[in-house]
């Protein structure tokens, strides 16, 4: 029995705000692409994996997924398409007509047990239908209009649909051939088409990462040791009147740059001493120091890249970051928006900016320089 996996991971991930795709954000140092393709590698008879990536990261897909595959599994990476089924439909296409099953994963699902899967493809052999793995549904669910409930819905015949969800392969091939509709699963999309679905037991690990608060419960199941890193910098500003600023790697027109042996970004550099400083790896002197000519008048973005480099190889992702401006100017509310996005899509972990100043006290109360004070949640996989 030949199956073939295709794993949907071509989503943008917006309502995560992660600021990156969604395969692309880490839990516990590793990326949800890499958990779903480490489960999903183990299946029985897996011959193909068939990836979707989001447009414009093939190549990040690409270098990702080949280090977990296996010899002997055929591993096939390109971009999907604007909705799931069109992704699916581009995935067909480049799967394998040897496969006799074909099974379709949402790498939203990455912590799926390989049980599941095994479960589903010998349910999907020995029955030659449509198979879902699904969960009872313990609420109490309401019916509602708007704001209005208007009835409780018996819960006993309800179950909650998981992925990955097999098919005979030609059955799949015909029922895509065939679909004019937006479908929300395949097993609705094989039912349109007319043919029978069964269930077997999917798994609460299956859980769907969907937003931030998902991300967290998931960083909670498979993550270990959490850990908190404080940092700070402080910059004067410079006399060199044309001399630009940069704040959490973005330019800040129309205000005074800030001395430094980079750029002088002090938000960034307050963050990298955090992050260093929770993973136990030092911080930014030990690590980029004036001893570096390479950094030199460097953005601050090539010390968080670099600082996240540290982290992931020693097994850590970051969770969250937030961060406080000290000073008179320059005027933080205007610009907050435009960096907290910036440093979001850095670091793949929320990252809240706010700002203060110290009444009229001392050199940031005479305006003569910034000061910032950064801390971090990160959090190492487990061992």
């Amino acid at each position: 029995m030949s199956v073939a996996v295709i794993l949907v991971a071509a989503g943008k991930g917006e309502r995560l705000g992660a600021g990156t795709p969604k395969a692309l954000v880490r839990v516990a140092g590793t990326t949800l692409l890499e958990h779903a393709i480490s489960r999903a590698i183990g299946t029985k008879d897996l011959a193909q994996l068939v990836i979707t990536a989001t447009a414009g990261y093939l190549e990040q897909f690409l270098s990702l997924a080949t280090p977990h595959i296996p010899s002997g599994i055929d591993l096939v990476v390109l971009e999907g398409g604007e909705t799931r089924q069109q992704s699916i439909a581009l995935a067909l296409g480049r799967v394998d007509k040897s496969a006799e099953v074909i099974l379709v994963h949402d790498a939203a699902r990455a912590f799926t047990p390989t049980e599941v899967f095994d479960r589903v493809v010998a349910e999907v052999s020995a029955s030659g239908f449509g198979v879902v793995p699904v969960v009872a549904v313990h609420d109490t669910v309401k019916r509602a209009s708007g704001e209005e409930v208007l009835e409780t819905v018996d819960r006993s015949e309800l179950r909650a649909a998981q992925t990955p969800q097999g098919f005979p392969a030609q059955l799949l091939r015909d029922a895509y051939s065939s679909v004019t509709e937006e479908h929300t699963d395949d097993a609705s999309l094989v039912q349109a088409f007319g043919h029978r679905v069964l269930s077997v037991a999917g798994d609460r690990m299956a859980m769907k990462v969907t937003t931030a608060d998902d991300l967290i419960l998931a960083s909670h199941l498979v993550g270990g040791e959490q850990r908190t890193g404080i940092g700070t910098d402080t910059h004067r500003f410079s006399e060199e009147a044309d001399k630009p600023l940069y704040l959490g790697t973005i330019l800040w027109d129309g205000e005074r740059g800030l001395d430094g042996h980079s750029d002088g970004d002090a938000l960034s550099h307050a963050i990298v001493d955090a992050l260093l400083s929770a993973a136990g790896l030092g911080d930014i002197g030990s690590n980029f120091g004036v001893d570096r000519p390479e950094f030199t008048g460097a953005n601050g973005k090539v010390f968080l890249e670099e600082t996240l480099v540290k982290l992931h190889s020693h097994g850590f992702s970051v969770i969250n970051v937030s961060a406080q401006i000290i000073g008179n100017r320059p005027k933080v509310a205007p610009m907050r928006a435009l960096v907290e996005q910036a440093l979001t899509a850095i670091i793949h972990a929320p990252v809240t900016i706010s700002a203060t100043t110290t009444d009229g006290l001392g050199f940031l109360g005479n305006t003569e320089g910034v000061a910032v004070v950064a801390s971090a949640l990160i959090q190492q996989a487990k061992k």
